[in-house]
């Protein structure tokens, strides 16, 4: 009885060796995470990363449809 307690206790310190091991290898963690300003739609409200709204007159808007409806206002 006592040498299957002490196999079991080898094999949980081998799994959880091995358990670390692959998790500091594998994780991205360090990599910091890409963000980026969301802003609101002049015309409709409708929230978009900066990047991809359309800028003028100092609004943003979604597509070039709703910025002309809203300088055509």
């Amino acid at each position: 009885m006592s040498r299957l307690l002490f196999i079991l206790a080898i094999i949980a310190v081998v799994y959880f060796l091995f358990k670390t091991y692959f998790k500091q290898s594998g994780t991205k963690e360090d990599t910091p995470v890409s963000s980026e300003d969301m802003v609101r739609c002049a015309q409709c409200g409708v929230h978009m990363p900066k990047s991809e709204s359309i800028l003028a007159g100092g609004h943003f808007y979604c597509s070039d449809e709703h910025r002309v409806k809203h300088e055509s206002k």
